[in-house]
């Protein structure tokens, strides 16, 4: 169906040429596509997905319950493949959203469709291959690629509002806009990132809708209507998944009306939806000056053309980034003296993606920002570039506008002639000299070349590898510490959503010191063992089945525990009835030690539980052990240190090595040699693009080089030197070379 332009020229969306390459890009992305989970929020969500559960504030529930449809949907061979589709497919919507928006505003500009549609395919080609936009979806870390697809399509729908802002089918989208962003809110707080922005172009174009009472109503019902996926939370937490975090009910063992519909559910509900957990500062209250925050978006802007994870193109890096810069500032300059209707939406958008959302947002330094300040500067505990994915991705638009501009500019150098446009008759080059001018749009294609390296994730198993490696370190039905995101969602989806080693059971420290998730571990089934799929090891012995919970506490008393505990000196922890005998120093605070709450319940842990199940420090968690005095009586194995009742020594068959403690050999070089599988798949995970993570294949190289020189020592030097090889693969993949040569 014809529509009419502002420009006044008979304009027909080239729908089929976007979805045509919409599935380009999906074509793209499924071949670059993670066969499994990452690093950070991946492995937390497809577990939350695949269980209907909650993942961290505030929930997320609409991606929640469309992840989950897709995590059962026999469209790829397993549940992690199934979710980071979903990534795929909405980035690749997404693009073909941006080719129409670009196709639109080149219609009062070029006479000729095929000019027009090469418009938008340009802007598709950029906005898909830019490091952050492409790196995201090809692996669904969380909410970031359905966030951009609602707010892209949002922008379709505000465009073409824009050219006829008058009629009840102008109405009726402006009520589709709100109900799509309440939707998107539902998803993530950034479904309401393009609100100003419509808000702006409507005063402008129809300033008038803003006092008619009725559509305003319909709107705010439309938004409200939206936003309902979040009543799902209370219900579903009440039937305790086995990922729930906020625990967004007041009922304690079951669904119920009574404890639903009480105040307990309401607070926790709002605690919860206001991300009360993070504790972030108020915007007046700036983390680091936001010149600072600027930088660490430009920082992530020149990624997109160029990810240099080992900061071998340094140079060309920076000319990328300034000429795409300049590309789309170009490009925004035209879009404005072009055509003023779709710029009403368009310029207030990249306002608010940009300038406004570095604000909002208001980041510490990034992790891999000004790196020679050092510790001196507060600091993300990782790179956000993620946050600032629909910044990148809409750019698109302005650098496939400025590309356009330069690309006619040239052809109009090579000849021109006269040709008739809307009525006027001006000077607009030959289709010749168009044709003669095209190689230059070549120059869209420097992402997709400079970031397919750092961006593909085909084949790349490793995250789910290093979780099977670390359960199997431990025992069966034995609790293993850990310390934040990264050492223990992997073990969450390993277990939850490939049922690995669902015996063992997960503390991990940052969420003890909430009051919801002891709540969890008290309540948690204890899952069978399951000898088959076990480590050899493990094979041909007798398991006793715990039945009680990790602590002994009932829901009040584990409530009660208090959030810091302050020591005047070092406190003795005596396990009754062994030998077990701990000096807590606790950890410092300004001029004293305090336990928090994570402490206490690992202590509680040790009292009520230990050695009846057997307890694990993780590797990941450095130094946490010489707080609670735990290091004299642990013992490497695999991938995670052991607590023992009484001092080990070499007359149990351990070894010491210097600065690493006492390691259980035998056990641990048959891990690597049987069990583990990470060393393999690290190697194909060449290069580690995230510098904030290399801890993971950190701990394998270290692991390595320590079973290797061990080995060596005692005269087995075949097996130290296959060993060490490995090690080295894994250090080269992963820019690890240093720590093998001791530095």
């Amino acid at each position: 169906m014809k529509t009419s332009s502002a420009s006044g020229l008979d304009y027909r969306p080239s729908y089929l040429a976007a979805a045509i390459t919409a599935a380009a890009v999906l074509l793209l992305y499924v071949i670059t596509l993670s066969p499994s989970t990452a690093m950070w929020d991946t492995s937390e969500y497809m577990a939350a997905a695949f269980t209907l559960g909650l993942p961290h504030p505030p929930g997320n529930p609409f991606f929640i319950l469309i992840a989950r449809v897709f995590a059962i949907l026999p469209i790829a061979p397993n549940v992690a493949m199934r979710i980071n589709l979903l990534a795929a497919i909405s980035s690749a919507v997404s693009a073909g959203m941006w080719f129409l928006i670009t196709e639109r505003v080149l219609v009062s500009w070029l006479p000729e469709r095929w000019q027009r549609i090469t418009g938008g395919a340009i802007a598709a080609l950029i906005g898909s291959t830019a490091f952050t936009v492409w790196s995201q979806s090809v692996v669904n870390e969380k909410v970031y690629t359905v966030s951009l697809v609602g707010l892209a399509l949002v922008s379709w729908l505000t465009v073409r509002w824009c050219d006829a802002p008058d009629g009840r089918k102008a109405d009726r989208t402006l009520v589709l806009i709100a109900f799509i962003s309440g939707l998107g809110y539902a998803n993530h707080m950034a479904g309401f990132l393009a609100l100003p922005a419509v808000a702006v172009a409507v005063m402008i174009r129809r300033p008038g809708t803003l006092i008619r009472w009725r559509l305003l109503l319909g709107i705010a019902g439309a938004l409200l209507l939206g936003m309902t996926p979040f009543l799902t939370q209370p219900i579903r937490s009440a039937y305790f998944p086995p990922i729930n975090e906020g625990e967004t009910t007041g009922c304690a063992t079951k669904l119920a009306l009574d404890c639903t519909l009480s105040k307990t559910t309401y607070d926790r509900f709002m605690y919860n939806f206001n991300r009360k957990q993070f504790d972030k500062p108020a915007l007046t209250s700036r983390q680091v000056p936001f010149v600072a925050q600027v930088g660490m978006w430009w920082m992530y802007f020149k990624w997109q053309w160029l990810r240099d994870p080992g900061e071998s193109h340094a140079g060309w890096q920076n000319a990328f980034a300034v000429f795409f810069l300049l590309l789309g500032g170009l490009g925004g300059y035209v879009h404005w003296k072009r055509d003023r209707l779709s710029f009403t939406y368009f310029g207030p958008l990249m306002l608010m993606v940009t300038l406004v959302l570095i604000y909002y947002m208001n980041f510490k330094y990034g992790w891999s920002q000004s790196q020679e300040l050092g510790d001196s500067v507060p600091r993300e505990v990782r790179d956000r570039d993620y946050f600032y994915l629909w910044s990148f991705s809409a750019w698109s638009v302005w650098a496939a506008l400025g590309f356009i501009f330069i690309w006619e500019s040239i052809a109009a150098v090579v000849g021109s002639e006269q040709t008739r446009v809307g009525g006027q008759t001006i000077d607009l080059p030959k289709k010749q000299s168009w044709l003669i001018a095209a190689p230059v749009l070549a120059l869209a294609m420097i992402p997709l070349f400079a970031n397919w390296k750092a961006s593909t994730r085909a084949g790349q198993t490793d995250t789910r590898d290093f979780a099977h490696d670390v359960l199997d370190s431990v025992e069966p039905y034995g609790i293993i510490v850990t310390g934040g995101d990264n050492d223990t969602f992997p073990l969450w989806y390993a277990q939850e959503v490939e049922g690995i080693r669902r015996d063992v059971f997960v503390a991990c420290l940052s969420l003890l010191n909430t009051d919801w998730y002891p709540r969890q571990m008290i309540r948690r089934p204890i899952a069978d063992y399951d000898e088959a799929k076990g480590p050899a090891i493990y094979r041909g012995k007798v398991w006793k089945k715990p039945i009680a919970p990790p602590v002994h506490f009932s829901f009040a008393e584990s409530d009660a525990v208090p959030n810091v505990v302050p020591l005047p000196g070092p406190m003795t922890f005596a396990k009754p009835g062994t030998a077990l005998t701990l000096k807590v120093i606790g950890k410092p605070y300004g001029d004293q030690h305090i336990l928090e709450r994570a402490d206490l319940f690992v202590l509680y842990m040790i009292r009520d539980a230990f050695p009846e199940r057997p307890i694990y420090i993780s590797r990941t968690t450095g130094g946490y052990a010489n707080e609670l005095g735990l290091t004299p009586y642990l013992v490497t194995t695999g991938l995670a240190r052991k607590l023992f009742v009484t001092r080990p020594d070499s007359t149990s068959g351990f070894i010491s090595v210097p600065g690493e403690g006492w390691f259980d050999l035998p056990r641990s070089v048959t891990m690597w040699n049987a069990d583990f599988l990470a060393p393999t798949s690290l190697v194909k995970h060449d290069p580690w693009v995230d510098r904030a993570s290399v801890g993971i294949p950190y701990l394998y190289v270290r692991t390595g080089a320590v079973l290797s020189a061990v080995l060596a020592s005692q005269g087995q030097a075949a097996e130290a030197t296959r060993i060490m090889n490995q090690t080295k693969a894994v250090a080269k993949a992963s820019a690890l070379e240093d720590v093998l040569q001791g530095r």
